[in-house]
């Protein structure tokens, strides 16, 4: 792994775990009033299209965090959706 890959991987792992904590949150609490669906959605869409972005110019970084952030945001979607009205 050379140095670039690297700092891709740093700041891929910092920006992509930034919603774990909400997610923590919202599982603990089962609270999601306060979370945008729509800010989630376009988030969502983002980086997806940054995973994709990433497929297609083979770079391992862009792949790896992008694709954890459309994992963590989905589950974060999921909530909102589940424990919209308990």
């Amino acid at each position: 792994m050379n140095f670039e890959d690297l700092i891709g991987l740093s700041a891929g792992l910092l920006t992509s775990t930034a919603m774990v904590p909400q997610l923590t949150k919202v599982l603990k609490t089962r609270e999601t009033e306060n979370l945008s669906v729509a800010m989630i959605l376009v988030l969502i869409a983002g980086v997806g299209l940054w995973t994709y972005y990433g497929i297609l110019k083979s770079e391992l970084p862009i792949i790896l965090s992008n694709g954890f952030s459309v994992l963590i945001n989905l589950a974060l979607l999921a909530c909102a959706l589940i424990f919209k009205k308990e």
